[in-house]
């Protein structure tokens, strides 16, 4: 567990993703599971919509005193007073992002490609999302599939907290953890599970079984 980022497991969720269950209930068994940190992406929706979800789901996380982080749009995080944003390169930069918003909230960017360290975006942002460790149907402008291979270079590069996201689930949460990832970011195994208090569940037991090896 990484002492600027004290969270282990990372739901990204949406409407679209959830299969068996409403989002704010997904979003409630997913923390009963294990879950520590919520991010909302809605790529789908404008905004007034996505700000809507996002009132409705900062109801539940504050109820569990879980940070909520929006994807992409700072209006609808500052809209919510969301605990912060995550952003890739095609979305506002985080040095902008700091300019215009709280500078406490926390800033979330994904990296694409291993130029991205030595720029200063990378030095403004709080956390950093591996992106993604294997590709997926939901993210169709993959620029790396990075692998455990990928972790190991990016963690031998920086001490930032770092997110691994990209098909992740209780089958390789462990591997991926073991090779420097702080937290692991879940998107289908959570949110199309029908039971996702127990698909958390799993993945947290790995993460927490592994996690004493990085130390």
């Amino acid at each position: 567990m990484h002492p600027d980022f004290p969270y282990q497991l990372y739901l990204a969720i949406s409407e679209e993703s959830c299969v068996h269950h409403p989002l704010l209930q997904v979003a409630e068994m997913a923390i009963e599971g294990g879950v520590d940190i919520i991010q909302l992406r809605e790529k789908n929706l404008d905004t007034s919509a996505f700000i809507k979800n996002a009132e409705a789901l900062k109801k539940i996380t504050d109820k569990y005193k879980i940070p909520l982080i929006i994807n992409d749009n700072l209006e609808v995080a500052k809209a919510v007073d969301a605990f912060g944003i995550h952003v890739g390169n095609n979305d506002v930069p985080p040095s902008e992002i700091q300019q215009k918003w709280n500078k406490n909230k926390s800033i979330g960017y994904s990296i694409e490609y291993l130029e991205q360290l030595e720029n200063d975006q990378t030095k403004v942002a709080n956390h950093l999302g591996i992106s993604p460790v294997y590709s997926t149907k939901t993210k169709t402008d993959t620029v790396t599939e990075w692998g455990i291979d990928g972790i190991k270079k990016i963690r031998a590069l920086t001490q930032k907290p770092l997110v691994a996201i990209g098909r992740m689930d209780a089958g390789n949460a462990a591997e991926v953890i073991k090779a420097g990832a702080d937290c692991i970011a879940v998107v289908s195994a959570i949110c199309a599970s029908d039971n996702p208090k127990k698909a958390a569940e799993k993945i947290k037991t790995q993460i927490q079984q592994n996690q004493h090896e990085n130390l």
